[in-house]
Protein backbone atom coordinates (compact mmCIF):
# COMPACT_ATOMS: atom_id res chain seq x y z
CA UNK A 1 0.00 0.00 0.00
CA UNK A 2 2.70 2.68 1.18
CA UNK A 3 4.39 1.59 -2.25
CA UNK A 4 1.42 2.58 -4.49
CA UNK A 5 1.07 5.51 -2.60
CA UNK A 6 4.74 6.96 -3.37
CA UNK A 7 4.20 5.60 -6.73
CA UNK A 8 0.50 7.70 -6.89
CA UNK A 9 2.66 10.98 -5.56
CA UNK A 10 5.19 10.77 -7.88
CA UNK A 11 2.93 10.25 -10.88
CA UNK A 12 0.35 12.76 -9.82
CA UNK A 13 2.96 15.19 -9.13
CA UNK A 14 3.93 14.59 -12.95
CA UNK A 15 0.55 15.13 -14.22
CA UNK A 16 -0.19 18.04 -12.23
CA UNK A 17 2.56 19.57 -13.86
CA UNK A 18 1.44 18.13 -16.96
CA UNK A 19 -1.68 19.78 -16.65
CA UNK A 20 0.03 23.42 -16.02
CA UNK A 21 1.83 22.74 -19.22
CA UNK A 22 -0.96 21.81 -21.28
CA UNK A 23 -3.27 24.76 -19.96
CA UNK A 24 -0.27 27.13 -20.74
CA UNK A 25 0.26 26.22 -24.04
CA UNK A 26 -3.68 26.39 -24.68
CA UNK A 27 -3.20 29.92 -22.77
CA UNK A 28 -0.79 31.10 -25.11
CA UNK A 29 -1.69 29.49 -28.61
CA UNK A 30 -5.43 30.32 -28.55
CA UNK A 31 -5.28 34.38 -28.17
CA UNK A 32 -2.30 34.02 -30.62
CA UNK A 33 -4.88 32.75 -32.57
CA UNK A 34 -7.75 35.06 -32.40
CA UNK A 35 -4.87 37.67 -32.94
CA UNK A 36 -3.74 36.20 -36.19
CA UNK A 37 -7.18 35.52 -37.50
CA UNK A 38 -8.63 38.85 -36.64
CA UNK A 39 -5.85 40.99 -36.82
CA UNK A 40 -3.50 39.99 -38.75
CA UNK A 41 -6.21 38.11 -41.04
CA UNK A 42 -3.54 35.00 -41.51
CA UNK A 43 -4.50 31.81 -39.85
CA UNK A 44 -1.79 29.60 -39.14
CA UNK A 45 -2.17 25.75 -39.95
CA UNK A 46 -1.04 23.89 -36.28
CA UNK A 47 -2.96 26.24 -33.58
CA UNK A 48 -6.18 24.75 -34.00
CA UNK A 49 -4.33 21.08 -33.52
CA UNK A 50 -1.83 22.52 -30.80
CA UNK A 51 -5.24 23.87 -29.40
CA UNK A 52 -6.99 20.49 -29.29
CA UNK A 53 -4.35 17.90 -28.40
CA UNK A 54 -3.37 20.03 -25.27
CA UNK A 55 -6.93 20.21 -24.06
CA UNK A 56 -7.11 16.51 -24.34
CA UNK A 57 -4.08 16.16 -22.95
CA UNK A 58 -5.16 18.40 -19.96
CA UNK A 59 -8.21 16.74 -19.29
CA UNK A 60 -6.93 13.13 -19.23
CA UNK A 61 -4.04 14.20 -16.55
CA UNK A 62 -6.19 16.65 -14.64
CA UNK A 63 -8.67 14.35 -14.73
CA UNK A 64 -6.43 11.74 -12.69
CA UNK A 65 -5.44 14.59 -10.48
CA UNK A 66 -8.93 15.72 -9.59
CA UNK A 67 -9.80 12.12 -9.16
CA UNK A 68 -6.73 12.03 -5.96
CA UNK A 69 -8.83 15.53 -4.64
CA UNK A 70 -12.17 13.76 -4.64
CA UNK A 71 -12.86 16.30 -7.08
CA UNK A 72 -15.47 13.95 -9.00
CA UNK A 73 -19.10 13.66 -8.49
CA UNK A 74 -20.44 11.08 -5.65
CA UNK A 75 -23.62 10.18 -3.86
CA UNK A 76 -21.92 10.85 -0.41
CA UNK A 77 -25.82 11.69 0.58
CA UNK A 78 -27.21 8.69 -0.23
CA UNK A 79 -24.45 6.70 1.32
CA UNK A 80 -24.86 8.49 4.71
CA UNK A 81 -28.66 7.65 5.00
CA UNK A 82 -28.08 4.18 4.61
CA UNK A 83 -27.30 1.61 7.66
CA UNK A 84 -23.57 1.00 7.57
CA UNK A 85 -23.57 -2.31 6.17
CA UNK A 86 -25.48 -1.19 3.09
CA UNK A 87 -23.27 1.63 2.51
CA UNK A 88 -19.98 -0.27 2.83
CA UNK A 89 -21.74 -3.03 0.12
CA UNK A 90 -22.82 0.12 -2.67
CA UNK A 91 -19.19 1.90 -2.05
CA UNK A 92 -17.42 -1.73 -2.81
CA UNK A 93 -20.01 -2.20 -5.83
CA UNK A 94 -19.64 1.49 -6.60
CA UNK A 95 -15.16 0.59 -6.91
CA UNK A 96 -16.19 -2.81 -9.01
CA UNK A 97 -17.89 -0.45 -11.57
CA UNK A 98 -14.86 2.18 -11.61
CA UNK A 99 -12.34 -1.36 -11.98
CA UNK A 100 -14.57 -2.14 -14.95
CA UNK A 101 -14.88 1.15 -16.54
CA UNK A 102 -11.75 2.28 -16.29
CA UNK A 103 -10.10 -0.81 -17.52
CA UNK A 104 -12.52 -0.97 -20.57
CA UNK A 105 -11.57 2.83 -21.58
CA UNK A 106 -7.88 1.77 -20.95
CA UNK A 107 -8.54 -1.11 -23.43
CA UNK A 108 -10.19 0.82 -25.76
CA UNK A 109 -8.03 3.66 -25.36
CA UNK A 110 -4.81 1.71 -26.09
CA UNK A 111 -6.22 0.23 -29.01
CA UNK A 112 -6.87 3.47 -30.80
CA UNK A 113 -3.70 4.90 -30.12
CA UNK A 114 -2.25 1.46 -31.59
CA UNK A 115 -4.29 1.76 -34.35
CA UNK A 116 -3.68 5.69 -35.01
CA UNK A 117 0.32 5.21 -35.01
CA UNK A 118 0.45 5.37 -38.86
CA UNK A 119 -2.01 8.42 -39.31
CA UNK A 120 -1.24 11.92 -39.62
CA UNK A 121 -2.13 14.82 -37.53
CA UNK A 122 -3.28 17.27 -40.77
CA UNK A 123 -1.92 20.14 -40.06
CA UNK A 124 1.17 18.99 -38.00
CA UNK A 125 2.18 15.96 -39.30
CA UNK A 126 2.48 14.51 -36.15
CA UNK A 127 1.58 10.87 -35.41
CA UNK A 128 -1.90 10.92 -33.89
CA UNK A 129 -0.97 8.09 -31.51
CA UNK A 130 0.68 11.17 -29.55
CA UNK A 131 -2.90 12.67 -29.01
CA UNK A 132 -4.82 9.30 -28.47
CA UNK A 133 -1.95 8.08 -25.43
CA UNK A 134 -3.67 10.64 -23.44
CA UNK A 135 -6.40 8.52 -23.37
CA UNK A 136 -5.16 5.63 -22.06
CA UNK A 137 -2.28 7.07 -19.82
CA UNK A 138 -5.24 9.04 -18.13
CA UNK A 139 -7.42 6.38 -17.39
CA UNK A 140 -4.52 4.11 -15.95
CA UNK A 141 -3.39 7.02 -13.60
CA UNK A 142 -7.71 6.99 -12.52
CA UNK A 143 -7.12 3.46 -12.32
CA UNK A 144 -4.23 3.54 -9.64
CA UNK A 145 -6.01 6.04 -7.85
CA UNK A 146 -8.79 4.14 -7.63
CA UNK A 147 -6.68 0.78 -6.30
CA UNK A 148 -5.32 3.23 -3.64
CA UNK A 149 -8.74 4.34 -2.43
CA UNK A 150 -10.64 0.46 -2.82
CA UNK A 151 -7.43 -0.80 -0.82
CA UNK A 152 -7.79 2.10 1.85
CA UNK A 153 -11.30 1.05 1.46
CA UNK A 154 -10.80 -2.45 2.32
CA UNK A 155 -8.22 -1.92 4.92
CA UNK A 156 -10.03 1.58 6.84
CA UNK A 157 -13.98 1.10 5.74
CA UNK A 158 -13.32 3.84 4.03
CA UNK A 159 -11.35 4.91 0.61
CA UNK A 160 -10.80 8.55 1.62
CA UNK A 161 -7.31 9.39 2.94
CA UNK A 162 -7.45 10.54 6.47
CA UNK A 163 -10.13 8.33 7.54
CA UNK A 164 -9.36 6.16 9.68
CA UNK A 165 -11.60 3.39 11.22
Amino acid sequence: MQLLQRINAVLLKVASWGTIFFMAVMAIVIPYEVFGRYVLEMMSTWSGEVATFSLVWATMLGGAVGLKKGYQVGMVAVLEHLPPLAARLMQGVGYLFMFFFLGIMIFYGTEQTIANIAQRSPAMQIPMCYPYAALPLGFFLMLLVTLEDFLRFVKNGSGKEGDEA
